[in-house]
């Protein structure tokens, strides 16, 4: 049974202390236009930071009682949380890490409500005006460090991977911090904890006293990627399009360690834009990489590559098996071309605007089961769009397995239904199955009913 306590009063800190009544309420509002749903469901995964719980509907569920409320007081801002998690506390004081990140929860989910999605000022059914939201959402969260030379590496990978993968993303991280660069990862466990983890120990030993570990979410994931205590820049992008191009936009390289399905989405998307001619010859380091014992996951990954997308996306994957040393210096070097390009082309270091990103992947893509069994999952069309069009599946299976509307969708409707070019549905088939079979999903494969349904 999970312990609770019944009732705890919090003030928020800095710019937060200064709500207003409007935003206090909308935070409080719990009809379909207000705030405080999505604040539930953030609010509560922060406070279950190293819960072994992936599904949001789940923990919605084990938690039905929990209750967050704003109010607006003479001297400040008060939360008002009902039922927490105990955990969250020692000796009846919540843990200030955990504290920090509900403070950016409510930060974010404000801004981009009242400045972003509802203020007019931006054009969110144009490209460039996409980008220029992240921008404010990210600078609002003090992510853009103008000062910095590029040194972010954006580190992919599964919150459910073995404990030899895990161990072998910290070492990693330990590498990379050596080489005094810093972490952005998905902020979750696994191997978005682990380079974080090692980078500490990296940084401490070379006396880097600000190192940055970097946390992106969205409201939608974050129960299966609740921020690990290590994040000490967090921001909740409103969607899962926008969170994806902050992690291009700010980071300088990708390293990409061993998972499911998520990590599949990442991998394709970053694909998709890379593959695109007007980015061709644009420096953007991305490594594959994990222990002896993933080999067969990498394989797999070109394997389904080759099959989908063909040798220019084959040519894209630097896969490094068991040497993280190799890999460190790779990106240390690679960040020297960055800057170097930077510099040519007079584009901001802590931003990258010059990278061409389509409309059609910055957008939402909402995965119910017309848009699913509307995809376009067919070789009759360039190899940067079906690698768009095959990141939406995958971006859908994420969603029908672990974020709560997207299990509610299979609950009352039954799996998702894809349909596409043979030999595309077959190598997805293969993939998925691998996926399941290798448990990175945190899913039993005996008793496991598969979110989707492949039409060949």
């Amino acid at each position: 049974m999970n312990q609770k306590i019944e009732k705890v009063i919090i003030r928020p800190e800095g710019s937060l202390q200064i709500l207003s009544y409007q935003e206090a309420e909308q935070l409080s509002d719990m009809s379909a236009g207000g705030l405080n749903d999505l604040l539930r469901q953030c609010a509560l995964a922060v406070l279950n930071t190293g819960s072994k719980e992936d599904s949001g509907l789940a923990l919605l569920e084990a938690y039905p009682d929990f209750e967050i409320d704003v109010a607006v007081k003479g001297r400040g801002v008060q939360l008002i949380i009902t039922h927490p998690p105990q955990h969250a506390f020692v000796d009846g004081e919540m843990i200030v890490g955990l504290k920090e990140h509900l403070y950016a929860v409510l930060r974010d989910l404000v801004y981009a409500r009242n400045e972003i999605l509802e203020s007019g000022q931006y054009d969110l059914n144009d490209s460039l005006g996409i980008t220029n939201a992240i921008f404010h959402i990210a600078r609002n969260a003090r992510l853009l460090h103008p000062g910095a030379i590029p040194n972010v590496i954006v580190c992919w990978g599964g919150h459910s991977i073995s404990r030899e993968e895990y161990d072998y993303s910290k070492h990693q991280g330990y590498e990379l911090g050596l080489r005094g660069l810093d972490i952005c990862t998905g902020c979750g466990p696994g191997a978005m904890k682990g380079p974080m983890k090692g980078a500490v120990l990296g940084h401490g030993k070379q006396r880097y006293a600000n190192g940055r570990y970097i946390g992106i979410s969205e409201p939608g994931i974050i129960a299966a990627e609740a921020p690990n205590a290590i994040v000490n820049e967090l921001c909740i992008l409103p969607d899962i399009e926008k969170r994806l191009e902050a992690f291009v936009r700010i980071g300088h390289g990708i390293i990409v360690f061993p998972g499911g399905v998520g990590t599949m989405e990442e991998i394709l998307y970053l694909i998709s834009i890379l593959l695109h001619p007007k980015n061709k010859d644009m420096p953007f380091p991305l490594i594959l990489t994990g222990p002896e014992n993933s080999r067969g996951y990498f394989d797999s990954i070109r394997e389904f590559i080759s099959v989908t997308l063909g040798e220019p996306a084959l040519e894209l994957l630097n896969i490094v098996v068991d040497d993280t040393n190799l890999v460190a210096q790779q990106m240390k070097q690679a960040m020297q071309e960055v800057r170097h390009d930077r510099k040519e082309t007079s584009d901001a270091y802590y931003y990258n605007w010059r990278l061409h990103i389509e409309l059609d992947q910055q957008q939402p893509f909402v995965p119910t089961h017309a848009n699913m069994a509307n995809l376009n999952l067919h070789k009759n069309q360039p190899i940067h769009q079906l690698a768009s069009q095959l990141r939406k599946a995958f971006s859908g299976i994420v969603a029908g397995n672990v974020k709560a509307d997207g299990i509610r969708e299979i609950e009352f409707h039954g799996p998702f239904e894809l349909n596409g070019d043979p030999e595309i549905m077959q190598a997805m088939d293969v993939l998925l199955e691998s996926f399941v079979e290798q448990k990175r999903m945190k899913i039993d494969a005996s008793t496991y009913n598969p979110c989707y349904k492949i039409i060949r």
